[in-house]
Formats: C-alpha cells, sequence, structure tokens
C-alpha cells in the first residue's frame, strides 16, 4: 500500500522508464475524485480498449461515453508504443472486484481465481488502457508490447513493488477478458526481468 505518487512524479516515472508521453490537455487535474478515493494505491491495472485508431482511442479513454463517464484510465498506450496521459487520480476503469485479489496484490503473492464483485478497485490501481480490438486477431506491435511493459515497470520502480502487483483486468473482474493477446504471466516476467 502506498499513496499515490503526484502526477509529475507518474510523468517522470513514465519517461524515467524510457518511454515517449504524450499529454493530452489538463490531465494532472481530469478525474473522478469527487466519487471516491484516490489511494493508497497497490498495483497496475492493464486492458485492452476494444476500439481501433489512436486518435479516437484516446478521445474515448479521455470523455467517456454516455454509459461511463472519463477518464477511463491514466494512460493510453497506443499501437505505436506511445503512452497519452488522459486523467491523472480516480479514474474509471477498474470498477468492483475481488478483495481476495487485491488482498494478494498487497501481499505480491499468486493470485486467487476471481469470483466476487465487492471491493473498488478504481481508488487501488493505476489503469493502462491498450489500444487492441480484443478479439485474439488484432495484433500486439512489438513497440506496444514493450511499452506496456515500460510502464509497468515505472510505477513498480516507483513504489518498491514486484511484478506481483501487476494485473490484468480479467484478473480482477469476473467475466473480463482483457487483456486478450498475451498473458499477464508473460508480462509480469518481463516486468520482474526489467526491474533486475
Amino acid at each position: 500500500m502506498a499513496p499515490p505518487m503526484s502526477a509529475a512524479g507518474f510523468l517522470t516515472a513514465l519517461e524515467a522508464e524510457g518511454l515517449t508521453v504524450v499529454e493530452v490537455g489538463d490531465w494532472q487535474h481530469h478525474n473522478r475524485n469527487h466519487k471516491g478515493a484516490w489511494g493508497p494505491v497497490n498495483g497496475v491495472m492493464i486492458h485492452h480498449t476494444v476500439t481501433r485508431g489512436s486518435a479516437a482511442t484516446v478521445r474515448i479513454c479521455r470523455d467517456g461515453h454516455a454509459d461511463l463517464p472519463g477518464p477511463l484510465c491514466h494512460g493510453v498506450i497506443t499501437k505505436d508504443g506511445r503512452v497519452h496521459l488522459v486523467g491523472y487520480g480516480r479514474a474509471n476503469h477498474a470498477g468492483l472486484g475481488d478483495d481476495d485479489v487485491l488482498r494478494a496484490v498487497v501481499a505480491e503473492k499468486a493470485l486467487p481465481h476471481d469470483n466476487e464483485a465487492n471491493t473498488d478497485g478504481n481508488s487501488r490501481f493505476y489503469g493502462f488502457e491498450c489500444e487492441n480490438l480484443g478479439d485474439g486477431d488484432d495484433p500486439w506491435p512489438d513497440v506496444q508490447l514493450a511499452a506496456i511493459e515500460k510502464a509497468a515497470t515505472a510505477i513498480c520502480r516507483h513504489h518498491g513493488w514486484t511484478e506481483r502487483s501487476v494485473i490484468g483486468h480479467l484478473e480482477w473482474q469476473p467475466g473480463k477478458i482483457d487483456p486478450k493477446g498475451f498473458t499477464m504471466a508473460w508480462l509480469r516476467e518481463r516486468v520482474r526481468d526489467r526491474l533486475k
């Protein structure tokens, strides 16, 4: 458990990990903090967007849609490997998830199967939406996968967390399938190696 880093610290951590970062509007103050807590934070959650086209993807993740106001994450990782910062603070990305999973993330232990949606994840996780249709066929370019790895690593490095603090939406909330196209075990292994 840790207090969230400042918006400036978040930007610095991402850039220090070698990422190309695009600041979108007044991202530092765009959040849902009026709806609940932001922090303490416990981990990093990875999603896919089910969208095509970087500009449209960034716009949707920043502004949200009729059923879910934005921001829908903190950073959008597009297929070209850039990280677009669209919000900072509480964001509508994790929703309700399994308290047993949260306890495992806090303890940095192997995750149990998620079978409940009883705990607010929007207050506890940094979130990255990754541009992909999520159909299992849409490719994940190497530059995008490297950016996902670097973004997750940057946050873990700042907080002194291990790779076990990185989870997928599918590991948090029953019924979710994202990210689809690579496994979280594979990503955690890459984060672990990068943290050495």
